[in-house]
């Protein structure tokens, strides 16, 4: 039984029979699965000179390569054996290593995405609150225009007429 390992996802060639049984929404699906639990099962590759032919696994192959992925684990087969059974991955280091970097990367895209929604929220709560306006004026200021009621500090005090007016305008008073 040969082992799994690691082959680069740019030295496999697909046939071109096999891209016309493509399926887009099952290898979105798949890619959706690599990222939660990593590849369970390998693809079969066959050696062609200087490269490797898929023989089975294309949407596993297209998920991986759609998630940015630089090598997907496989087994190498013969030429002669085009329908081997299927094997699956046992626990191995390098197994392991390829789920712990599937679980990095969703961490962190999802850490991303996160951070992204919580900077919209945060840009619009401080669009809608009313008391931004205020957040650059004294403290006392900021007391003094939330006032409603009350004797006004002998600093806001209108000095004419036409300031007492002002005021009375800007507080919602009748003059």
């Amino acid at each position: 039984m040969p082992k799994p390992e690691s082959f680069p996802i740019d030295k496999i060639y697909v046939p071109v029979k096999r891209k016309k049984a493509l399926r887009p929404d099952l290898v979105q699906e798949i890619a959706e699965s690599i990222m939660e639990i990593g590849q369970q099962e390998p693809i079969l590759v066959r050696r062609d000179e200087e490269r490797f032919v898929l023989i089975e696994g294309l949407h596993r192959f297209e998920a991986c390569k759609a998630l940015g992925e630089a090598t997907i684990i496989g087994l190498l087969v013969a030429a002669e054996d085009t329908h081997p059974t299927k094997l699956h991955l046992h626990e191995s280091a390098e197994v392991e290593a390829e789920r712990e970097k599937i679980a990095r990367l969703k961490k962190l895209r999802l850490e991303r995405e996160a951070a992204e929604q919580l900077a919209v929220g945060a840009r619009a709560v401080k669009a809608t609150n009313p008391s931004d306006r205020l957040q650059g004026r004294p403290e006392k200021a900021r007391r003094d225009s939330l006032k409603v009621t009350g004797r006004p500090s002998e600093a806001s005090r209108p000095k004419t007429l036409s300031d007492w007016i002002t005021q009375q305008k800007r507080d919602g008073g009748r003059y």
